[in-house]
């Protein structure tokens, strides 16, 4: 018997993939991967600096100079006062992931509000408030993190208070663009028809579309923010009571030609936290872009 070629001539019906989710758009991008593991040690250092290295780590506890792995007892060395280069390592990663994270959060903060309130409203509280953050954003950041370091005191505090009001001009920049993309969207117009009430419409509406590229911003933010507490600590503005690796940069940079490694040390776990901040920001934009998912 032959087969009926009506049978034969139906197409099989290809059932399209179901989207992939956050994290496996996530996993996809190595570099972010990797980031994310480098960033994990980081935090479980910070963690784990109280267990690892009980005593205070800015006392004396050995002969100046130690070179790494001279000695069991200071695998990174000590520094010219004879200090543990390896807690130093350790309690600095506190100070800089409490400063990033924090300055972070409070430029977000700042910066998503006055965003949306400058797109939301329009008109002259646009004008105002874009006014605002362009005053922030031509004085120079390091100048303006050190001005106000110098009025406050070298204080942990005062250094993330300066490194969150430098920080927010272009999360608020994002922002604005955001909800000018979404303001005259269909959805938004039938929130208003329906006369629902208008902070409900930015907060649960609007809000919730326009954070994934803040997010990223937010994430590059805090590597930003690690930098402006090196560059202050490095120039003797940071708080002298508390570890810090731009502060042992800077300490250490009147022997870079004897004893280059306490230099270099810290140096190495700022430039692995910076780039792992970055990379993860990469990946970040890659699970959250909706344009991406598309390709």
């Amino acid at each position: 018997m032959s087969t009926s070629p009506a049978f034969s001539a139906v197409p099989a019906t290809r059932l399209a993939p179901p989207p992939a989710s956050f994290a496996a758009r996530f996993v996809r991008n190595r570099g972010a991967v990797a980031g994310a593991i480098v960033l994990l040690l980081v935090a479980l250092l910070a963690a784990g600096a109280g267990w690892l290295f009980p005593t205070n780590p800015l006392r004396i506890v050995g002969a100046p100079e130690i070179w790494p792995f001279e000695s069991w007892r200071y695998p990174l060395g000590t520094d010219s006062m004879g200090r543990d280069i390896a807690a130093l390592i350790a309690h600095g990663a506190r100070a800089t992931l409490l400063i990033g994270l924090v300055a972070a959060a409070a430029a977000t903060l700042i910066g998503v509000s006055i965003g949306a309130a400058a797109a939301w409203f329009g008109g002259w509280v646009d004008e105002a408030l874009m006014r605002v953050t362009e005053l922030f954003q031509i004085i120079p950041n390091v100048v303006f993190v050190l001005t106000v370091v110098s009025i406050l005191g070298p204080h942990i505090e005062a250094i993330t208070l300066a490194v969150g009001l430098v920080s927010w001009p272009p999360i608020a920049r994002l922002t604005r663009a955001e909800f000018l993309s979404f303001k005259e969207r269909e959805f938004v117009q039938a929130c208003r028809a329906v006369g629902m009430n208008p902070l409900r419409i930015v907060a649960g509406e609007i809000l919730p579309n326009a954070l994934p590229p803040v997010i990223v911003m937010s994430s590059l933010v805090v590597a930003g923010a690690i930098l402006y507490e090196s560059v202050v600590s490095f120039l003797g503005l940071g708080d002298p009571n508390v570890a810090s690796w731009g502060r042992l940069v800077g300490e250490g940079r009147s022997l870079i030609r004897s004893s280059w490694y306490i230099c270099a040390v810290p140096g190495v776990a700022i430039m692995l936290a910076v780039l792992s901040l970055n990379l993860v920001g990469d990946g970040l934009n890659d699970a959250l872009n909706p344009k991406l998912h598309k390709q």
